[in-house]
């Protein structure tokens, strides 16, 4: 039997089928593994610490300084307001599974996330407030600059 006799036959194409399927799904699992690595494998934090240091690593070196130091200065306090801030989300939570519904209960729970927030805001943009007001023209401008990464994507 020829070569071209052999591939003409209809075993022949039923193989030919199957190295071509095998081929592509080959292909397939390779471009999936290559994507997969491509990508970022951890996504940034995004604590509130993680956050302070990204935005520290586009200021100039004793910027950067100035605004870890005061976040160490600040971090009890920043870390406090955003516990309660947790504490108050998680309450609304806690309210919205009760059974009868109460939405009463329900508006006092989001009106105490809401001043937690409030809370947490103030504290943390103080701190802010307090580190940009000892930098160089320079870091503020950086910092005016600075913006957080989109999900799923490191700054």
């Amino acid at each position: 039997m020829s070569i071209a006799s052999a591939l003409a036959s209809p075993s022949s194409v039923s193989h030919r089928t199957l190295l071509f399927g095998s081929l592509a799904l080959n292909l397939f699992f390779i471009g999936v593994t290559a994507a997969l690595l491509i990508r970022s494998p951890n996504p940034a934090p995004r604590n509130v610490g993680a956050r302070i240091e990204r935005l520290a690593e586009s200021l100039p070196a004793a910027d950067a300084l100035k605004l870890r130091s005061e976040f160490v200065a600040a971090g009890s306090a920043v870390e406090k307001a955003r516990g309660d801030y947790d504490k108050a989300r998680d309450g609304i939570r806690d309210v919205l599974r009760r059974e009868p519904f109460d939405a009463a209960a329900m508006r006092e729970a989001m009106n105490k996330s809401r001043a937690a927030r409030q809370e947490f805001d103030e504290v943390l943009q103080g701190m802010i407030a307090k580190a940009a007001g000892e930098m160089s023209p320079a870091g503020r401008q950086a910092m005016a600059d600075w913006s957080p990464a989109p999900r799923g994507r490191q700054h």
